[in-house]
C-alpha cells in the first residue's frame, strides 16, 4: 500500500477504490486468462476480485490519512506531491497535512512488516510450484507460476528498497513543513479584512 502511486492517494476514497480495483482485478484476471484460457472466468474475476480489494484498499488509505479527506483536492496533490518528493509544500496550512500523511505511510510501513515473516515461504512454495508445473504441467500454467515467482522475487528484493527510499523522503518533507514559520503560505497573500484593500463600512 506505500507504494500506491501519488496520483492515486490524492484521489477521493471511490476514485481510489476505483483505480487500486481496477489494477489488482485486471492482474489477477490476466493470470487466469492466461493460465485457463477461459476469458468468462477471467471476467468473473475482474468483476469479484476487483471491487473487494478496491473497497479494501480505500478503506485502508482513508484510515491511514483520515485528514486527507477534509483537504481539496489541489491542496491533497500538493501534499502527497511534497512528501513523496521529499521537498517543501512551501504553504504553512498545509504543514499539518504533510506531518500527517509521512506518518500515514510509515504506519502502512510497519503494517507491512508485520507481514513480511510470510513472504520467505510464499517465494518457496512459488518457486517449488513453478519447477512442478515447468516439468509436469503445460506451458500456460507454467507461465503463470513464472510470473508469480518473478513478483515474489520484487516483493522480497525491489519493494523494501523503495519503500525506504520513500519514507526517507518523507521524513525531509516533514522537517520542511516543521521548518515553515506559521502564517507563511500562498494563502496569506491578498487584501485583509482589516487592511487598506477593506471595503468601507
Amino acid at each position: 500500500m506505500v507504494l500506491v502511486p501519488g496520483w492515486v492517494w490524492w484521489q477521493g476514497s471511490v476514485r481510489r477504490g476505483l483505480c487500486v480495483g481496477l489494477a489488482a482485478g485486471v492482474l489477477f484476471a490476466a493470470f487466469v486468462a492466461v493460465e485457463s484460457g477461459a476469458w468468462p472466468a477471467a471476467v468473473v474475476v475482474l468483476l469479484v476480485l476487483g471491487p473487494l480489494y478496491g473497497v479494501r484498499a480505500a478503506r485502508r488509505m482513508g484510515r491511514a490519512w483520515p485528514g486527507g479527506a477534509a483537504l481539496a483536492p489541489a491542496d491533497r496533490a500538493r501534499v502527497v506531491r511534497a512528501t513523496r518528493r521529499g521537498e517543501s509544500v512551501g504553504d504553512a496550512r498545509l504543514a499539518p497535512a504533510v506531518l500527517e500523511y509521512a506518518g500515514a505511510l510509515r504506519v502502512l510501513r510497519e503494517e507491512d512488516r508485520a507481514r513480511w515473516w510470510l513472504m520467505p515461504l510464499v517465494a518457496v512454495v512459488s518457486l517449488a510450484l513453478a519447477v512442478y508445473d515447468t516439468v509436469a504441467g503445460p506451458a500456460r500454467q507454467a507461465l503463470v507460476s513464472w510470473l508469480v515467482v518473478a513478483l515474489v522475487a520484487l516483493e522480497l528484493t525491489w519493494s523494501p528498497v523503495r519503500k525506504n527510499r520513500l519514507l526517507a523522503k518523507a521524513a525531509r518533507a516533514e522537517e520542511a513543513a516543521r521548518a515553515l514559520p506559521l502564517g507563511e503560505g500562498p494563502h496569506e497573500s491578498g487584501p485583509r479584512g482589516d487592511g487598506p484593500g477593506a471595503r468601507a463600512g
